[in-house]
């Protein structure tokens, strides 16, 4: 029969064949070329072995790490220090005239123990937004629930054991499904967990009768989610007890308690939590999907404000171009003016290329204009300013010089 080939490959009707190709009669081919190989199977994630987080050699601990915000803050240099009290003396205007002030950080600010920096930022009511990236929330609720995070990438990735620790996926998959069930975002939803120690699961036939009921409700999806965990994990129903015996130091939860908005910007794949059979990419995406929304709708609120950008290289300048350019789209809609007025602090350890960004971005042939945190939010209006300097303690000063002058 024509087309019949070894291995299960079939080609309908007369083909050419490469050279290197050896036939064995008409019609079979003894010897398939790798470009003719079968596809790989997807992985199955489900079959992963997971460990207790507690039996992880965790290199930083909480005690260890965290930083009094009424200690005195590391010096710096006198550049930096003219700095940090001019963004001070902006963020005051800007709350005094109700604009927003919007906090961007990179996890390292979490490992580096900032966490109650954030949270006195929020106590005195000098931000109104924070975003981090995926594994800024999980060294958040690590911190929270064990009060150590961090693991060696070289040693573990090596045993097959980074990432893969019961507790962290487990927990921050449960907190977005639940949250799922409210409309929450990734931020609001693994707040509130650890604010409130958990949550209460529903039983299956509570979740089989909403979706039965009104299958077009926004919330099917989640609900269908849900129930998929609740089988294939065996989640059990009812009030679910997680102490986080460290939450006053969380930044997720106390932006919980203050209302604060907290908006979570992952990527699938990137962060540890993928490392689990509890990951589901729908979950991820449906919550950082809303807290992109509650991004922009924070990018609204921008004109004559102040945006924090700390340690955060791609996340923060990549989102935020896309939400500022979705907001200029509406408001040039309806005849407004585009967001202005605006002042970008742009913190990170890197020498920024040696470029004064504040004359705008260099040549494509200069190495400093492939620095995305600079060149990405040089272009998004207002005025950009790049400060070298360690994250926590850039924001240590901060806070120290808000309190001197004052809320």
């Amino acid at each position: 029969m024509p087309g019949a080939l070894t291995g299960g490959l079939t080609v309908p009707g007369p083909v050419h064949h490469p050279a290197g190709i050896l036939r064995d009669g008409a019609e079979r081919i003894t010897h398939i070329p790798p470009c003719m190989d079968r596809q790989p199977l997807p992985l199955d994630l489900g079959r992963l072995k997971v460990f207790p987080l507690a039996e992880r050699k965790s290199l930083t601990a909480l005690e260890e790490i965290l930083i009094e915000p009424a200690d005195d803050p590391p010096p710096v240099s006198d550049a930096v220090a003219a700095q940090v009290a001019e963004c001070a003396r902006r963020i005051r205007a800007a709350r005094a005239r109700r604009a927003g002030v919007m906090l961007i950080y990179g996890a390292h600010l979490i490992k580096n123990g900032g966490q109650l920096l954030l949270v006195r930022l929020m106590d005195h009511g000098w931000v109104t937004h924070l975003a981090t990236n995926g594994a800024g929330t999980i060294h958040d609720w690590e911190f929270s629930w064990l009060g150590r995070s961090t693991e060696s990438v070289r040693e573990n990735v090596a045993t097959g054991t980074f990432g893969t620790w019961d507790e962290t996926g487990r927990h921050i998959h449960t907190a977005l499904l639940l949250g799922g069930m409210r409309g929450e975002g990734y931020g609001r939803a693994l707040g509130r967990y650890i604010y409130q120690d958990g949550g209460v699961v529903p039983t299956a036939a509570e979740l089989e009768q909403a979706i039965r009921i009104n299958p077009a409700d926004p919330l099917t999806a989640a609900r269908a989610d849900l129930l998929t965990a609740l089988r294939q994990h065996k989640l059990p129903p009812g009030p679910l007890l997680v102490n986080h015996q460290w939450r006053n130091a969380s930044p997720l939860a106390n932006a919980f308690r203050h209302e604060v908005p907290f908006t979570v910007h992952p990527g699938i794949g990137y962060d540890i939590i993928t490392n689990h059979p509890f990951f589901n990419g729908a979950v991820i995406g449906r919550a950082a999907g809303l807290d992109f929304r509650q991004f922009a709708g924070s990018v609204d609120m921008l004109d004559d404000g102040v945006v924090l950008s700390i340690g955060s290289a791609i996340m923060g300048p990549q989102v935020f171009e896309k939400a500022l350019s979705c907001v200029n789209n509406l408001r040039c809609q309806l005849g407004r003016p585009v967001v202005s007025g605006h002042h970008i602090y742009v913190v990170d350890l890197q020498d920024g290329g040696g470029w004064d960004w504040t004359h705008g971005e260099p040549p494509r042939d200069n190495p400093a204009y492939y620095l995305r945190f600079c060149k990405s939010y040089s272009r998004m209006g207002g005025m950009m300013h790049y400060v070298q300097c360690d994250n926590v303690a850039f924001l240590h000063r901060l806070y120290r010089e808000l309190a001197r002058c004052g809320g």
